[in-house]
């Protein structure tokens, strides 16, 4: 009763505004550019759970897997911006594959940014006895160049790009050895294949509390909430911020209506039960920000990639 309760007081949270404006007139899409069961798909699904009645038509999630979600974001892209497909956007497709290779869409000016959902820690992981500190790893990555490797979840990928900067700022030199995701990457590790991966808490929780696997930093502003003996790489002295981001956008120019109309009922949804204990359960930071905010730092990553990879 509580919970029906809660979703019937929903649309008093939404600005009459926003309520009188542009609406959808059939189903909205909701494209996530990885496969279903991922933590992309995951989010996307989740959201569209909560916000669901505060919607007049279905949210319908859509898996367009590929090239590490650059798939996705080009056939969002080219589709008219008519509020009615969005792209779960902020990851690798959004702040890292571009600053690698060309793509066939433009990360800054090619969407209308709606609203920011998720932040998700990037943590370096070893394995137990390997490094007892990211002092211990970049010691041993000076005394040979490239003998200290690195998985990743592909070429051009956030975890890719998080090791590049962090080659940059230390002034080492790590051997990159690409894997088909974070659950490979996180395996590749265990057996000692390579050295350490960037995971995502869900990626490594329970190799990490059986011991197998060890959290020795994490690419954030502040420490995670769930890991709070772990530092931040700029703690040590190493400025590198690398975030997965998720959020809402769609193609090049929507209305402001539309925009409103859509970012008022996902950030509704992001205060109901639902939305509310997904965050719990990840252990993650709130992540809003508005559209404009959204694509300012999906930006700022993209251009501090795209700046150590020029000076690389």
């Amino acid at each position: 009763m509580n919970t029906r309760r809660a979703l019937l007081a929903l649309p008093a949270l939404i600005p009459a505004a926003a309520q009188a404006q542009w609406a959808p007139s059939r189903r909205i899409e909701l494209i996530a550019g990885f496969a279903p069961g991922g933590g992309s798909d995951i989010i996307a699904r989740t959201i569209a759970e909560a916000c669901q009645p505060l919607f007049p038509v279905p949210l319908v999630v859509i898996n367009r897997p590929g090239a590490g979600g650059a798939l996705a974001a080009e056939q969002v892209a080219r589709l008219p911006p008519d509020g009615h497909t969005l792209l779960l956007a902020g990851g690798s497709e959004s702040t890292s594959i571009p600053a690698h290779r060309e793509v066939p869409y433009d990360p800054r000016r090619g969407f209308s940014a709606v609203i920011r959902l998720t932040r998700h820690n990037q943590f370096i992981v070893t394995r137990r006895g390997r490094f007892a500190d990211v002092q211990a790893m970049l010691a041993a990555a000076r005394a040979g160049a490239g003998r200290v490797t690195h998985a990743s979840s592909g070429v051009g990928t956030l975890s890719h790009s998080l090791f590049v900067l962090l080659e940059r700022r230390a002034g080492v030199e790590f051997t990159h050895v690409p894997f088909a995701g974070g659950g490979p990457s996180a395996q590749a590790v265990l057996a000692g294949t390579v050295d350490m991966a960037c995971l995502a808490p869900e990626e490594m929780a329970g190799l990490v509390q059986s011991g197998d696997l060890v959290p020795i930093a994490v690419a954030s502003p502040e420490r995670s909430p769930g890991y709070p003996a772990v530092p931040t790489l700029a703690e040590i002295g190493l400025p590198v911020l690398v975030e997965n981001m998720k959020g809402w956008v769609g193609p090049a120019g929507m209305s402001p209506e539309m925009i409103a109309y859509l970012h008022d009922r996902f950030r509704a949804g992001m205060a109901t039960p639902v939305w509310r204990r997904f965050m719990e359960r990840t252990g993650e930071p709130d992540g809003y920000a508005d559209g404009p905010g959204f694509q300012r730092a999906m930006d700022a990553l993209l251009d501090s990639i795209s700046t150590a990879i020029r000076r690389g």
